[in-house]
């Protein structure tokens, strides 16, 4: 994502719902922030989120208020631009073993970190001295980082159980290492890794068995990496098997000069070459010389796309799961794009025999949501225990629901939970 480009471009008219027909609208949830990148649920408790700002602290809100740090990291990240704390993420045990994962780069020299930490005996703040940092193969607790931006940075865990640590290529422009299609390089990947290991693991995870290159085909790379060909994953997310959904992952991935792309990952399918550097979008990269080849093939196309003018910088969004909104929104991808404050949403058409989604019926919700005023730059969506969607605005410091809009012929008085 381009945090540091906020420069405005012209709004092309896609899909857009009538302010007479709005289905949706946005509401306040919590302000205050400071370069807010996350919202993510608290497993252990409905009533709380944490926010994690870009800067280093994770902030805790309970029941809609702020309510303190959760944990304090400005001391050791470096901030901002592209670069600060990325992500945060809570395994399926964290009710009882008490753990959570966060990504940085940090100071002095920007580079890549994942550390563990576990909650204090009070569960609203974190133990700052459990920290452990993960070992990666050169043997470093740190993943080096050429350039300034692209770091990536977002954090997940699958329906696997897996924790998936998206990576951008390493920064500059078009990739010059060529990293994405570099089988010896973590960056431009998804990893995929078993971080359910004993608190004095040597290196704090191990690689699932079943990871797609641990045979060596069809490349011979290192054995943590789940997909190359990644640019910039700025927000992905999986399809929530425990709200019905089908345990796909679905990411936005920021474009170079042309294109913006979703893409779309169903459940278990690893190993595959999303095309950076060879592709933007579905579009081979223009004004490369001498482009070596991917690493292998085929390359996987993005189930969606949209070229700049529409927008410069996507963040990715969720499936949406919940019950609040109109039942017609139950398995769409919202999404949406940072420079421009633009929210979209898209229906996935899932070929029950391949697990392959088509996408279709591409819908602007910006201006029913408030528009780009309110919006501001969306820098990542959340979902609370319930599904239902959380919308960021980076530059405001603000955290809005999204929720079913009024009915134009409604009272004035009429009130929509």
């Amino acid at each position: 994502m381009r945090l540091a480009r906020l420069a405005g471009l012209l709004l092309l008219p896609l899909v857009v719902a009538g302010a007479a027909e709005a289905q949706l609208r946005s509401a306040p949830f919590v302000a205050g922030l400071s370069a807010p990148l996350a919202i993510v649920q608290d497993p252990a408790d409905a009533g709380v989120q944490f926010v994690v700002e870009q800067a280093g602290r994770i902030r805790v809100v309970r029941d809609g208020a702020l309510a303190g740090d959760f944990l304090d990291l400005t001391a050791v990240v470096l901030c901002c631009g592209e670069r600060g704390l990325l992500g945060l993420a809570f395994p399926p045990d964290a009710a009882t073993s008490g753990r959570f994962f966060v990504s940085f780069t940090r100071r002095p020299d920007g580079h890549t970190v994942v550390a563990r930490f576990r909650r204090s005996a009070d569960p609203g703040v974190a133990d700052a001295g459990s920290r452990v940092d993960l070992v990666w193969p050169d043997g470093r607790r740190f993943i080096a980082q050429p350039f300034a931006n692209h770091n990536g940075g977002h954090l997940a865990f699958g329906p696997d159980g897996y924790l998936y640590v998206g990576l951008g290529d390493g920064g500059s422009g078009n990739d010059p290492g060529h990293r994405a299609q570099d089988p010896w390089t973590l960056l431009g990947k998804f990893l995929r890794i078993d971080v359910d290991v004993p608190d004095d693991h040597p290196r704090g995870y191990v690689v699932p068995a079943d990871n797609p290159f641990v045979d060596g085909d069809p490349v011979a790379a290192l054995p943590e990496i789940w997909s190359f060909g990644w640019r910039n994953p700025w927000r992905y997310a999986f399809d929530d098997v425990a709200l019905g959904g089908t345990g796909a992952l679905v990411a936005g991935d920021v474009g170079q000069g042309a294109w913006e792309e979703i893409d779309y990952e169903p459940p278990g399918r690893g190993g595959r070459n999303y095309g950076w550097r060879n592709r933007e979008g579905r579009h081979a990269t223009p004004d490369v010389p001498a482009l070596p080849a991917p690493a292998y093939g085929p390359l996987t196309d993005p189930i969606h796309e949209y070229p700049h003018g529409a927008g410069a910088s996507v963040t990715g969004g969720h499936v949406y799961r919940g019950r609040v909104l109109a039942a017609t929104f139950a398995g769409r991808y919202f999404f949406a794009d940072f420079i421009q404050g633009r929210v979209w949403s898209i229906a996935l058409a899932v070929d029950a025999g391949t697990g392959k989604a088509r996408a279709s019926d591409l819908r602007e919700h910006t201006a029913e949501l408030g528009g780009a005023a309110v919006l501001g730059n969306v820098s990542s969506f959340g979902v609370d225990a319930a599904g239902e969607l959380f919308v960021i605005n980076y530059a405001a410091g603000a955290v809005r629901r999204i929720l079913p809009g009024v009915p134009p012929s409604a009272p004035a008085n009429l009130r929509v939970r």
